[in-house]
């Protein structure tokens, strides 16, 4: 779907704004070519464009007009479609969502300006040489670090303690050939050997192989699953958070999406700071800046949220304070208590998961699977 917008008309609002902030950076229009992965009606979506655009306003660029595709489907020729026009509308730049339309629009141009909001793995993917350097055309923001693997299992851990064998289901494969996921399981196999837990990835091609992985996942007892921060599994968020609850799987969550839907538990990126970060770095670009000289920036906030005792707007951590050494486990006990006390959590998770009029499953579980 086609979107044009012309920021320009809020030019009566931008009339109070600070000289300094609000005078137009120059006198002629900059317009913006943006690829969305997801339906036009997303709200979130709509929310971090807003974002965007509400950052750009206030670095004075009043004047802009962004030319946007949706697709909210995964059809390549579709993409690669939306990709082709929007470069031949030869913008000032490109703002990309994820790997995918990044993909997309590094095929149709290495000349214009290109900056992605939420890719996981750029230097996997081939899209930039470095962080420091990305060399190129395009640079952007991380959706999250690869030692995230690790922290969601600690966290799923800490809240679940009996679990001890965790699914990690995929779709997506890196540009280079290796599962996307691999960007995160490294650290999460080296937390799972120190907490003695079985961790596995499982690639699923369509909603019928997820369900298939999942179920066959919960038929041995103590089970529980990370779910990594992926399109596809955002596109199947419904049918993942009721298999989770159907089956009775603690789960843990990359993105705060999942628990406004009804997800038990999540810790990842404040993705609207991507894109607000995204807007500083069009300014800088509009200005004189190359991409190849604008850093690839890792994520500056994480937050954690849950269903017991949640918050509208909990408090975001910085993600060098996440990062900082302590001993194992602190980390995730100060992330638990965003939103109770693991005490709380576990007693969530009891109820919600386990402590069921199924007689068999709860035969099954066995009684070590009591947590308050």
């Amino acid at each position: 779907m086609r979107r044009r917008e012309f920021l320009g008309v809020l030019g009566s609002a931008a009339a109070a704004w600070p000289l300094a902030a609000g005078a137009q950076q120059s006198g002629r229009i900059r317009r913006i070519g943006v690829l969305m992965a997801a339906a036009e009606s997303d709200r979130q979506v709509q929310s971090r464009l807003a974002v965007f655009r509400g950052e750009l306003q206030k670095l004075g660029w009043t004047d802009i007009i962004m030319e946007t595709r949706y697709f909210a489907s995964s059809d390549a020729e579709t993409v690669q479609r939306y990709a082709k026009e929007l470069v031949a509308l030869q913008p000032d730049l490109l703002l990309s969502q994820n790997t995918n339309t990044t993909d997309a629009l590094l095929q149709q141009t290495r000349v214009i300006p290109i900056i992605f909001a939420i890719v996981s793995d750029p230097i996997g993917n081939g899209f930039v040489a470095s962080f420091p350097r990305p060399g190129g055309n395009v640079t952007g923001f991380t959706i999250s670090e690869p030692t995230m693997g690790g922290k969601w299992l600690e966290l799923l851990n800490e809240i679940a303690p009996s679990v001890t064998r965790v699914l990690v289901p995929h779709n997506s494969a890196t540009l280079s050939g290796l599962p996307s996921a691999e960007y995160y399981l490294s650290s999460l196999r080296a937390t799972a050997s120190f907490l003695k837990i079985d961790a596995r990835a499982a690639f699923v091609r369509d909603a019928s192989e997820l369900e298939s992985a999942i179920v066959e996942h919960a038929r041995p007892p103590l089970g529980g699953l990370v779910v990594i921060p992926e399109a596809f599994l955002t596109a199947h968020t419904l049918e993942i958070i009721s298999l989770a609850d159907r089956y009775h799987l603690p789960t843990v969550y990359s993105l705060r999406h999942f628990i406004q839907l009804g997800g038990l538990l999540s810790y990842g990126n404040v993705i609207l700071d991507n894109f607000r970060r995204a807007a500083i770095y069009a300014d800088r670009i509009f200005k004189g800046a190359k991409p190849s000289e604008l850093p690839v920036e890792a994520p500056e906030k994480v937050r954690t949220g849950g269903q017991p005792q949640d918050r509208e707007s909990p408090r975001p951590h910085r993600a060098a304070d996440v990062a900082r050494p302590r001993r194992r486990g602190d980390r995730m006990r100060a992330a638990t208590s965003e939103f109770g006390t693991s005490a709380t959590c576990r007693r969530a998770i009891n109820v919600r998961y386990w402590a069921r009029s199924d007689s068999t499953r709860t035969s099954a579980s066995g009684p070590g699977l009591t947590l308050s």
